[in-house]
């Protein structure tokens, strides 16, 4: 079909009732088996009156007909309110994270509505540069960058490199000094990334701001002040400011203000004109959690950095990532089997499964699963959902609630697969990677189409 091909309008209000008059729960409050809460679904959902579920105007069973599955669907809506919401909170300066979701329309997207992007590799480099983002509007991070990767984005222009270790301190002067006076560049700005030795409420894998992880040099060591003293007297290099990030799917505020504290503390005595306090903030994935909102976290932060002596003056900024993209992204699957285990559980396979979320088998993390034809029906039966790779631990909900009625053929949504899902996608068993549709306004448009087979043999030599 041709990308912007018009599909069902929905045309149901904001508060369009699910089937029976119940409109969706408060996800805070949501039990397992009622509906799944309206915050985990995209600004634009909209449920019509037989039940059935639409986002920018599309219905999902349409869209998954017209497109197959798995499928990954964003609210373009969304996206551009939760970016204006981060430039609103943090001001200008505040970055997208591409780590969490980067194709070349969310780099467009994301620069349009005023946000920098901060990038980790060459390869999200390369991307965002290719969508048309200016250099100066780009971060570049890694704990690890190659002198390779340090030329590009010296030769880039980008806005600010962030030094993550002392081999790194060496390697960018080395990459300065031999492209020479000739070279066409100012003296690039540089943020020394800092860990505070702050232990967020979050999975082991994601936390950052400890003492014992790889990025950064420790506050409490020394590590950090002996680097900042290093780049300063580095002449190819401009030292502009101290950044550090705590970890990932943050829920509590305090952990942001812990670490702000810390860091105002380091930071104010410097001089310097920057401070940016790196992402992390945590959305909810299932019933019964909340979070902070992105203004509720920039305040609280923003009024410890300033407590702990941070000048009014200085540029305070951030890095959402999860926090734009999680909730404007769902995944649509296609039930392939249920196969009942008497007295054990449900198994109810789908086409899809840890390729191209491969998130509840490195944290455990927790999902949601309805019937978008019946999004507002209750969800008594308990089932696990699994992939079709070939491992027991490709679950994708290890304690789905369904409808009673779940059955082959069925398309199930995965909501709050925005983050972490297409970017962290792979092609074990050789199975192909979804395709990425964009919806607004009545129209879905492919944005990343779904690999092919004949992809899978492009690298073979």
């Amino acid at each position: 079909m041709p990308p912007n091909r018009r599909i069902r309008r929905s045309g149901h209000p904001a508060a369009a009732p699910a089937a029976g008059g119940a409109a969706l729960p408060d996800v805070a409050t949501a039990g397992p088996s009622d509906p799944p809460g309206g915050q985990l679904l995209p600004d634009t959902a909209r449920l019509g009156e037989d039940g059935s579920l639409s986002v920018g105007g599309v219905e999902l069973v349409s869209l998954a007909e017209e497109h197959g599955t798995p499928l990954f669907v964003y609210d373009e809506a969304h996206l551009r309110a939760r970016c204006r919401e981060a430039l609103a909170a943090w001001g200008d300066g505040v970055a997208y994270a591409t780590k969490a979701f980067l194709c070349l329309a969310m780099a467009r997207l994301a620069h349009e509505e005023g946000m920098c992007l901060d990038v980790s590799t060459a390869g999200e480099l390369h991307v965002a540069l290719a969508a048309g983002v200016p250099g100066e509007r780009l971060v570049l991070h890694g704990n690890n960058k190659s002198k390779d990767e340090l030329r590009r984005g010296l030769e880039a222009g980008v806005g600010r490199i962030v030094v993550d270790s002392f081999d790194e301190v060496a390697r960018l002067g080395a990459v300065t000094e031999s492209l020479g006076p000739g070279r066409t560049f100012d003296r690039p700005k540089v943020l020394v990334r800092v860990t505070p030795g702050v232990e967020a409420h979050t999975h082991e894998f994601v936390r950052t701001g400890q003492e014992d992880t790889k990025f950064g040099f420790s506050v409490a060591s020394g590590a950090a002040a002996q680097a900042v003293a290093a780049l300063e007297l580095m002449p190819g290099v401009e030292l502009v400011g101290v950044h550090a990030h705590i970890g990932s799917q943050v829920f509590e505020a305090s952990s942001f203000v812990q670490a702000a504290e810390v860091l105002g503390r380091f930071f104010a005595p410097l001089g310097l004109p920057e401070l940016v306090v790196g992402g992390g903030l945590g959305v909810p994935y299932v019933n019964g959690e909340s979070a902070p909102t992105m203004a509720t976290w920039a305040s609280s932060t923003l009024e410890a950095v300033r407590s702990a002596g941070v000048p009014d003056g200085t540029r305070v900024t951030a890095e959402p990532g999860r926090a734009v993209a999680a909730p404007a992204g769902m995944t649509l699957y296609r039930v392939g089997t249920v196969k009942a285990l008497p007295g054990i559980r449900t198994y109810v396979a789908v086409d899809g499964g840890m390729s191209d979320n491969p998130r509840p088998v490195l944290y455990g993390s927790g999902y949601e699963a309805f019937l978008p034809r019946r999004t507002g029906a209750p969800r008594p039966l308990e089932v696990r959902v699994v992939g079709k790779h070939c491992e027991s631990g490709d679950v994708l909900v290890a304690r789905a609630h369904v409808p009673a009625d779940l059955a082959v053929g069925d398309v199930l949504a995965v909501p709050v697969t925005g983050a972490y899902g297409y970017s962290m996608a792979s092609n074990y068993n050789k199975v192909p990677r979804p395709a990425v549709v964009f919806v607004a306004e009545g129209r879905a448009r492919v944005v990343v189409r779904r690999e092919t087979l004949d992809d899978l043999l492009g690298l073979d030599r």
